[in-house]
């Protein structure tokens, strides 16, 4: 019988304090597998388009799919938080999936190759602001930062995995259609492997309890933290506020990270995906397949050399991304006019390194400094306004030099260096705090 002077929790306390168990690795596995497959995904559209569509249609079919994962994040990402992470999380796997296989018999119409990797694209998109919000809800809160970290690293190995396979089967086969199909097969492999993954993944007994599902989040939480004594299920006023009122009392939270979500985000996927299109780039379309590879082992490589910092300041972490990529980012300008591409290859590993510590750094703060009722769609929306400038960015692109393409690389790492600078001196440190004292820290310049 429980004694009368036992404090009874609230959840969201055993929820953030409870020690990382098997459960917790089981979890992770699961979101490691899901954004290795994502990873994959989305870098099959330009690999596919260097073998069978001609360069010239290639930068206005990369400005569709960025579109098309705006589209998907800003819409599902609010129907994740209307009716569920898991929903949105299984129909969006269905969408890339589908596109897959039917890609397999009509990926040498372009027309079709466009709508297709586009339907992707939506599907990607759509993910993203569920799984922040099932890492953010389910995971400890001193090892929050590390969690979302290392599964979104996947990503960038599975983007590298996939690229390395590319340069294998240009090996085994001179022909670009068994090339292609190799590369669909491998991809519609790792969507089943996701796909079943997803199907072991709780739903959010945080969003449970906002919808007052308090018997289904009881369960939640005694399986994942092996919990069993009496709880209380308070939430606090701030979780259930509309979108509109979150974005007004946490202004300043949300313009800096659209600044630095739009600038990590565009200088990645130029640099690691569309800069060997541009023209005048000194080493050509040739090394496609090796810019993509090498980008993303370094952000791969990226997500462990800032492992010991991320849970201690977000802050901190954010800032030394921001200025290590600005430094490295004039290097490959550098790189591509003396036309020295060892020195590209290695500065674009390097670039990618901080590429990948801005990444987790403000994926991370995207996750947990917005209340429970509003975290998806803010998910979503700072990456739709992401995939709408990276594809403005790419379409207007059209026939600028690759020395326009790096200027402008150059610019956005700086204004993120600006504004993360902002955040270092103004913003509040959510490292290890539970994400419920975040929603109620004072609304004043520091928030």
């Amino acid at each position: 019988m429980k004694r009368s002077n036992e404090r009874v929790r609230n959840f969201t306390d055993i929820l953030d304090s409870a020690k990382w168990s098997g459960v917790h690795w089981r979890l992770f596995a699961v979101f490691a597998d899901n954004y290795l497959f994502d990873g994959i995904m989305f870098a099959v559209a330009p690999l596919l388009l260097y073998l069978v569509a001609p360069s010239s249609v290639a930068p206005t079919i990369f400005a569709l799919n960025l579109l098309s994962e705006a589209a998907g994040s800003i819409v599902f990402g609010k129907l994740a938080d209307v009716y569920g992470r898991l929903k949105i999380f299984a129909f969006s796997m269905a969408l890339e999936a589908g596109s897959l296989v039917l890609l397999l018999p009509l990926y040498k119409n372009v027309i079709a190759l466009a709508l297709l990797t586009s339907l992707m694209t939506f599907g990607i998109g759509g993910e993203f602001g569920a799984a922040y919000a099932l890492v953010a809800e389910l995971t400890p809160a001193k090892h929050r930062g590390k969690a979302l970290l290392l599964a979104t690293n996947f990503w960038n190995l599975g983007s590298a995995i996939i690229a390395a396979l590319s340069l294998i089967y240009a090996k085994i086969s001179t022909s670009s259609s068994t090339q292609v199909e190799y590369l669909l097969l491998t991809a519609l492999g790792t969507a089943l492997g996701a796909g079943l993954a997803r199907l072991t993944l709780p739903e959010s007994p945080r969003w449970l309890v906002l919808k007052g599902k308090i018997n289904e989040a009881r369960k939640v939480v005694e399986e994942i933290t092996g919990y069993k004594g009496e709880m209380k299920f308070y939430v606090s006023e701030e979780s259930g506020i509309p979108l509109s009122e979150a974005l007004e009392r946490y202004l300043f939270r949300f313009i800096v990270l659209v600044i630095i979500t739009l600038a990590q985000y565009i200088t990645y996927d130029i640099t690691a995906y569309y800069i060997p299109y541009a023209p005048g780039f000194a080493f050509g379309e040739k090394v496609v397949s090796y810019v993509v590879l090498y980008a993303n082992i370094g952000a791969s490589i990226g997500a462990f050399l800032i492992l010991p910092l991320i849970d201690r300041s977000r802050r901190w972490s954010t800032t030394a991304s921001f200025l290590g990529g600005t430094i490295t980012s004039f290097i490959l300008l550098y790189a591509d006019i003396s036309k020295n591409l060892n020195l590209f290859y290695i500065d674009l590993l390097v670039n990618m390194i901080f590429s990948e510590w801005a990444w987790g750094s403000l994926s991370i703060l995207q996750s947990e400094l917005f209340p429970t009722g509003v975290r998806s769609s803010v998910v979503g929306l700072l990456t739709g306004l992401q995939g709408i400038s990276g594809a403005l960015i790419v379409y207007f692109s059209l026939g600028a030099s690759a020395s326009a393409l790096f200027a402008s690389i150059i610019t956005l790492w700086s204004l993120g260096l600006l504004a993360s600078l902002m955040w270092h001196l103004r913003g509040v440190e959510s490292a290890s705090v539970g994400i419920e004292k975040l929603e109620v820290a004072p609304y004043n310049s520091r928030t």
